[in-house]
């Protein structure tokens, strides 16, 4: 038995180092009919590193035969199929640009912006890479606008958008947590600029008129005024856009606070 097992372990190695040894040959060798021929029996078996090192001796002696655009399309392939999505995506986007009629482009700018996509990160971490796979899916709809992608294309930018839009969102809330009154006042507006379809537009309201008699509260006598008056102002502005809204029964002892004071100023002019 144990012997039947060490013979079986040394045929192993030996098919082993056969197969290394033949494709070390075919690898310096000058026979690129050969070479392309392993290496698309390579990558149909999946062996990506092996087809990568074969495509790449080849593409100076095939650039301007017609195996050129096979070997430029399927390096880019190989890339994303062994998961390295940046070098994927840069190599695609060189085949659309050096074969743009080719059957093929179309797919690879898509795959171009799909390699964004996947190594988009997680909404508290740095969003470069989910701003690029917008610009890439947009530049995709531009140039091929009647492809049957373009509505998958254009769902992913929507799912892209949503997550730097509750980056943006959380990044507000955390001002306003943390009492940084004029900080989250300025991210309140510029994020309702930025995302005027938020579904968080009413809860924005409630916090700015808590964080704005806040701030008045903690303000000098000079900009008390003005403070409390934006704070019965977006009051208002939420009573008018969202009339049912659960915030403003809540937010009336704030409110009543608010009248009294702006009262006094007014009984003192």
């Amino acid at each position: 038995m144990l012997k039947n097992r060490f013979f079986l372990s040394v045929i192993m190695c030996l098919l082993v180092f056969t197969s290394c040894s033949k494709y070390s040959k075919l690898l310096k060798g000058t026979d690129n009919e050969a070479k392309y021929n392993a290496a698309l029996d390579y990558f149909e078996k999946k062996n990506y590193d092996r087809a990568l090192q074969l495509f790449d001796v080849m593409q100076a002696y095939y650039r301007t035969k017609p195996e050129g655009e096979t070997i430029a399309y399927l390096t880019a392939e190989c890339y994303y199929y062994k998961k390295d999505y940046v070098i994927a995506s840069s190599y695609y986007k060189r085949f659309v640009t050096r074969y743009p009629l080719s059957k093929n482009s179309e797919e690879a700018l898509y795959k171009s912006a799909l390699c964004y996509y996947i190594i988009s990160p997680k909404m508290t971490l740095d969003q470069t890479d989910t701003n690029t796979a917008i610009k890439e899916f947009q530049n995709f709809v531009e140039v091929f606008p009647n492809s049957p992608k373009v509505p998958e294309a254009i769902a992913r930018i929507d799912t892209l958008n949503h997550k730097l839009e509750e980056k943006a969102y959380d990044i507000c809330r955390l001002y306003f947590k943390m009492e940084e009154y004029q900080a989250a006042i300025t991210s309140y507006e510029a994020f309702m600029k930025d995302y005027p379809a938020t579904q968080h537009r009413e809860e924005i309201l409630n916090n700015m008129v808590i964080n704005y008699y806040r701030y008045a509260e903690n303000s000098v006598k000079s900009k008390q005024r003005e403070r409390y008056e934006l704070a019965l102002e977006k009051y208002n502005t939420l009573c008018y856009v969202y009339p049912d809204s659960e915030y403003i029964e809540k937010l009336e002892p704030t409110v009543k606070k608010i009248r009294e004071k702006l009262e006094k100023y007014k009984s003192n002019n």
